[in-house]
């Protein structure tokens, strides 16, 4: 899925003559924390709400406000995951998408965006989480698919995560079986080690829980 699949049609643009007051009410109305300003159909950038809220001028525009703009934005062939990323990194609770050519096309929100990520099949579909660590001189790909199809199951979808501070890396694996015994037993035969299980119900409550307090954060 690409961002301009993703865009928010409910979220419109600030324009420069908006006032504070609108910028708050919007965000409020929204419930999001970033709103993007576009001028005809270029974007100037994100405004967020506790810098308007500090600045303390409902009646100015934001043009007078001079407010920072933060420069968030995705382009629209970006894939989900991309645009996941840039959330994460900007710390805001929307992004713009833009063409090619710089033109603005729509914005994304965090809350949305989520919501996109828990309808997608790998997510959806029921199974196990297996978390193994292991050095990262030791992993092998081809040995993980091996070992979760020699049980009789598939990898629905893998997930790396190395620790940039340590040789150590963990790797997260959505199968499609959730009696895992068969599984974590072939893994600690090959020493492997299993840094945690969950079982389909028990990683979406976990998601769940997560997403919602990211959400939050975002929102304060």
């Amino acid at each position: 899925m690409l961002a301009h699949e993703l865009i928010t049609d409910e979220v419109p643009p600030l324009k420069l003559t908006d006032t504070g007051q609108k910028v708050i009410d919007w965000m409020e109305d929204m419930r999001v924390s970033h709103l993007p300003v576009v001028k005809k159909r270029e974007f100037l950038g994100m405004v967020s709400y506790s810098d308007i809220l500090d600045l303390n001028k409902p009646k100015e525009t934001l043009d007078h406000l001079h407010v920072s703009m933060i420069k968030a934005y995705v382009r629209e062939n970006y894939h989900i995951f991309d645009v996941l990323k840039a959330i994460s990194n900007y710390n805001v609770s929307a992004v713009a998408v833009l063409d090619a050519e710089d033109n603005y096309m729509g914005v994304i929100t965090a809350d949305s965006l989520i919501k996109k990520i828990a309808q997608m099949p790998f997510v959806n579909e029921p199974g196990g989480i297996i978390i193994l660590e292991m050095n990262v001189k030791d992993y092998s790909l081809s040995q993980i698919a091996q070992i979760v199809e020699g049980n009789d199951a598939k990898v629905l979808n893998m997930h790396i995560n190395a620790h940039h501070d340590t040789t150590k890396m963990e790797v997260t694996l959505k199968v499609n079986k959730e009696d895992l015994s068969g599984l974590l037993q072939t893994f600690a035969r090959y020493n492997y080690i299993v840094k945690a299980t969950f079982h389909q119900n028990q990683f979406n409550d976990d998601v769940k829980k997560r997403f919602d307090e990211f959400i939050h954060f975002l929102n304060i």
